[in-house]
C-alpha cells in the first residue's frame, strides 16, 4: 500500500509536491492527541483565544502571495483568485476572533421565588474538518475560525488534489502559539479517514464540506455515536432573470457568479432561467462577453478560467455538455476542449447553450465546470418550479427591479443562500448553508459558532429571602 501520493499541477500536469500519507496508527494518536489539548484549551479565556485568532489572520496575510501560489500549482485557479480566496480565509478568523469574547449566556426568570436559572455554553469538544479542493484556504478557516474560537480542538483533513494550502495554514497556526494539538491536519484517503473520524470516541462534531452522497455516509456513520454534524453538501444553483431586469448587469453578475473557479464551486450559478421576451437579447448579451474571458494557467496574469480539476470532472462536463446538445440545445460559443489525459492537463472553454430542456443532465446534476445552460420561461411561477425542481438547495439567484416580483421569489424559492441583484453573497459575517439534500447547519455570521457550541441550563434551588 502506498504510503504517499502526488499532488499534481492540473493546468500542466507538473509534479508540485510528495505528500506522506498517514498511517491508521498516527490519525488515531492524533485524535487522541486533540481530545487531550481540548481539556487546557477549552479553559483558556476567550480573550486570549481571540488574540490568537488575530495573529494566525496576521501572519496568514503576511505570507498572502507565497500561499496564494501554493494554491495555484494545486488547484489551478488563477492567481488572482487565489489572492482572494487568502483574505476571504483570514475574513472567517478575523469574525470568530470577535466572535470568542461574545459567547453569552443568559438567566432565566424562574416559576419560584427560591430558584434561580441560569443557561451557560460550553465548548462542544474535539471538532474533525473534511475539506473540499476548491477552496482550499476558506472552506478550512470557515471550520477551524469559529471551532477554535468555542475552545473546541480541530483536526482536518484537506482533499487531496489540494492538501498544501491548509498545510500551510495550520503551520502559520503553530506558528503564532496556537498549541500543535489545539489545531493537526492528517492526510489520508478519504474513506479511510472519514471511517476513523466516525468510528472515533474522541470526535464530538464532524463538519464537512462536500458531494451530498459523501454527506449521507459520513451522517450515517455518525450515528452510532451521536456525533454532531454540520454539512455543506451540493447545489446547483439557478439563476433567474425577470423580464424588467437590467441586462447589463445581470450578464455581469451571471459571469461573476459563474465563472470563478472555472465554474468548479457549489453555489456558483448552474441553471439560467430567463424570460422568454429577453431571452434572446440576454443570450446575445452573454455570449459577447463570454467571449471575452481568457483560458489558461493560474499563474499567467492574464487568465480569467484555469483548468478543470482532475479527469473524471473534465469527462463529467463533457457527458453533460454533449447530453444537452443531442437533445436539442444549441451552443452559442464554446464546446471546446483542451486536455492531456496522460499528462494530467485539463481545460473547458467558457460555454453557453441555449434551448435547454428541463429533460437534460445538466438540468438536474451539479456540473462543476465553466457552461451555462439557458432555459426560458413565461410566467415568474413557473421559474419558480423549474428553480425548486431539483433536491437541491444551497443557493440561488434572481435580478429583477420589480420589489412584488422579487419578494415572490425570496418567498418562494426553497434555498439558504438567496442573492437578489447580486452574485456574489458569500461572507464571513453572513449564515452560509443550504436546504433540503444541501445540507444541515450554518457556516459564517453569528450563527457559524452555536453549532461548536453545548448549552448548558442550571436550576439553583433554595435561594434565602
Amino acid at each position: 500500500m502506498s504510503t504517499q501520493f502526488k499532488v499534481l499541477n492540473p493546468a500542466t500536469g507538473e509534479l508540485v509536491e510528495i505528500v506522506n500519507l498517514n498511517t491508521e496508527d498516527e490519525i488515531k494518536q492524533a485524535l487522541k492527541n486533540g481530545h487531550n489539548a481540548f481539556k487546557k484549551w477549552s479553559k483558556i479565556d476567550a480573550h486570549t483565544r481571540s488574540k490568537l485568532l488575530k495573529d494566525w489572520s496576521r501572519i496568514i496575510q503576511e505570507n498572502k502571495e507565497d500561499i496564494a501560489e501554493v494554491m495555484t500549482l494545486e488547484n489551478g485557479k488563477p492567481l488572482k483568485e487565489s489572492l482572494g480566496e487568502v483574505t476571504y480565509a483570514t475574513t472567517y478568523i478575523d469574525w470568530y476572533a470577535e466572535e470568542a469574547t461574545r459567547i453569552y449566556g443568559r438567566t432565566i426568570p424562574a416559576s419560584s421565588e427560591t430558584k434561580r436559572i441560569v443557561v451557560s455554553h460550553q465548548p462542544i469538544g474535539l471538532v474533525a474538518a473534511i475539506t473540499p479542493w476548491n477552496f482550499p484556504a476558506a472552506m478550512m478557516t470557515r471550520k477551524a475560525a469559529p471551532a477554535l474560537a468555542a475552545g473546541c480542538t480541530f483536526i482536518v483533513k484537506p482533499a487531496e488534489e489540494t492538501p498544501l494550502t491548509t498545510m500551510k495554514l495550520v503551520e502559520l497556526a503553530h506558528e503564532v502559539g496556537i498549541p500543535h494539538d489545539a489545531i493537526q491536519y492528517v492526510n489520508g484517503k478519504g474513506p479511510d479517514v472519514g471511517t476513523l473520524f466516525t468510528d472515533s470516541e474522541y470526535i464530538r462534531k464532524i463538519t464537512f464540506t462536500g458531494s451530498t452522497p459523501i454527506g449521507k455516509l459520513l451522517m450515517r456513520n455518525s450515528a452510532d455515536t451521536v456525533k454532531h454534524v454540520t454539512m455543506e453538501l451540493g447545489g446547483h444553483a439557478p439563476l433567474i432573470v425577470a423580464e424588467d431586469a437590467d441586462l447589463d448587469f445581470a450578464v455581469t453578475q451571471t459571469i461573476l457568479s459563474k465563472f470563478r473557479n472555472a465554474g468548479q464551486t457549489c453555489i456558483c450559478a448552474n441553471r439560467v432561467i430567463v424570460h422568454e421576451n429577453i431571452v434572446d437579447a440576454f443570450s446575445e448579451r452573454l455570449t459577447k462577453a463570454v467571449n471575452k474571458l481568457i483560458v489558461g494557467n493560474g499563474m499567467d496574469k492574464d487568465t480569467d478560467i484555469g483548468p478543470i480539476i482532475n479527469e473524471k470532472g473534465y469527462q463529467k462536463i463533457f457527458s453533460q455538455v454533449n447530453d444537452a446538445i443531442e437533445k436539442g440545445a444549441n451552443v452559442l460559443i464554446g464546446n471546446e476542449y483542451k486536455a492531456n489525459i496522460e499528462q494530467g492537463s485539463f481545460f473547458v472553454y467558457p460555454t453557453v447553450l441555449k434551448n435547454v430542456k428541463e429533460n437534460m443532465t445538466i438540468m438536474q446534476e451539479e456540473t462543476f465546470g465553466p457552461i451555462i445552460p439557458i432555459i426560458s420561461f413565461k410566467k415568474i411561477e413557473e421559474a419558480v418550479e423549474i428553480a425548486n425542481s431539483t433536491p437541491f438547495g444551497l443557493a440561488a439567484y434572481f435580478f429583477t427591479n420589480d420589489y412584488r416580483v422579487g419578494t415572490y421569489l425570496h418567498d418562494h424559492l426553497d434555498f439558504g443562500i438567496i442573492g437578489w441583484n447580486d452574485g456574489a453573497p458569500s461572507g464571513a459575517h453572513v449564515p452560509f448553508g443550504g436546504m433540503k439534500e444541501s445540507g444541515l447547519g450554518r457556516e459564517g455570521g453569528s450563527e457559524g459558532i452555536e453549532p461548536y457550541l453545548e448549552t448548558k441550563y442550571l436550576s439553583i434551588g433554595h435561594f434565602d429571602h
